[in-house]
């Protein structure tokens, strides 16, 4: 399943993502905020269960998250300015990290490194990577995830292509994506377009 967050807040912050005269700090500021806006989204169906409270009036019982234990995944190294913006919503929630990057020639993923927590198996797994374009890389980190034994996995995403979300509906059906829009497709360099660009690149202005 494919949501897309439409909310006017997300559609702004895109947008001015999406501005080329948008300078490296207000980008990476943009990048954090939006992430933690579809991280609302993402998380929606959290488990909750009753606590038992004191308020400064009288007890009662409570919603509270249930636990359930959650793992946060940045595939390196753009999905870092989202799980370090996450992470502020979820503290208790564990960081893994894998390395992927796109052979500029076939743009196939080619792995570099992989670092998850021990227990992944028993974590709700929330994958971030802001650009979903070819659906290589993502779908790799997930098979890279299930590997290591995860059961329940979602894709974080700023932005995504068809053909990126039918590649990942392909291998991994199971899958859903949360992202802020779906662009018109790709070019001829696997770019998404209209797209923002290389979203590593504008986030530590390193072109």
């Amino acid at each position: 399943m494919v949501t897309v967050v439409t909310h006017p807040l997300v559609q702004h912050k895109l947008s001015l993502m999406r501005d080329v005269r948008t300078g490296v700090k207000e980008f990476r500021e943009l990048a954090a905020e939006l992430s933690m806006l579809l991280a609302y989204e993402a998380m929606r169906d959290l488990e909750l269960e009753p606590a038992h409270l004191q308020t400064p009036l009288r007890a009662g019982d409570f919603p509270m998250l249930s636990g359930k234990k959650l793992a946060l995944v940045a595939i390196l190294r753009a999905g870092l300015i989202m799980t370090d913006a996450i992470v502020n919503l979820v503290p208790a929630a564990k960081v893994g990290h894998i390395g992927l990057y796109r052979d500029p020639q076939t743009l196939l993923p080619v792995a570099y490194y992989n670092k998850l927590p021990a227990d992944i198996a028993e974590r709700r797994v929330f994958l971030t990577d802001p650009m979903l374009a070819t659906g290589g890389s993502a779908s790799a980190a997930i098979a890279s995830l299930k590997l290591a034994g995860a059961q329940s996995i979602k894709l974080m995403t700023i932005l995504a292509a068809p053909e990126g979300i039918a590649i990942v509906e392909r291998d991994h059906p199971e899958v859903d994506i949360v992202t802020a829009a779906v662009d018109e497709g790709l070019n001829d360099h696997g770019y998404i377009v209209p797209g923002l660009g290389d979203a590593g690149d504008r986030i530590y202005g390193t072109k």
